[in-house]
């Protein structure tokens, strides 16, 4: 069995923790929890007839006051950078924090996910928006830590690019 590390990063409030329970647990709360520092959870899951142990960091979200340390993502393989939907600025801190992964981790494979695509409604990140990721050849995933959608995607895909070396 192969065990690999994968980080959640984004600014704060963005669902990250809620996005993890909702994978290795398959619950969702309306409580919202502040990370303190990191909390890791994990979960086997089944890619190219393997199985594989991810080892989930889910890091503190990023605002002014409090910088995401670096050090902890040493040996991750993939990481998810978490935008929430209806908060624009994550979208930019979201491309701060992908320059500042890279230039300490190098190259390595990650996924955008916007999050709380459950409230549509209150969106502020437009298609163009997400197609300009798309073109920069991001992989982009809408999903609802509180409905579901899209979160087993996420870290198949990542999976899937950790094991397929794809950045």
């Amino acid at each position: 069995m192969m065990q690999k590390k994968i980080c959640l990063v984004g600014a704060f409030a963005t669902g990250k923790t809620s996005l993890v329970t909702r994978f290795v647990h398959s619950i969702f709360s309306e409580k919202y929890y502040t990370t303190v520092g990191v909390k890791i959870d994990k979960k086997s899951i089944n890619i190219h007839k393997d199985t594989l142990n991810l080892i989930i960091w889910d890091l503190y979200g990023e605002d002014e006051f409090q910088k995401v340390r670096m050090s902890y993502l040493r040996g991750s393989s993939g990481y998810v950078l978490v935008v929430d939907g209806t908060r624009k600025n994550t979208l930019e801190k979201a491309f701060e924090l992908q320059k500042k992964v890279e230039e300490t981790l190098g190259k390595i494979p990650f996924i955008l996910v916007l999050n709380k695509w459950d409230m549509t409604n209150e969106w502020e990140i437009e298609d163009t928006e997400i197609e300009a990721v798309i073109q920069r050849g991001w992989t982009a995933i809408k999903t609802s830590a509180k409905s579901g959608q899209g979160v087993e995607e996420i870290f198949q895909n990542l999976a899937n690019r950790i094991i397929t070396n794809k950045c």
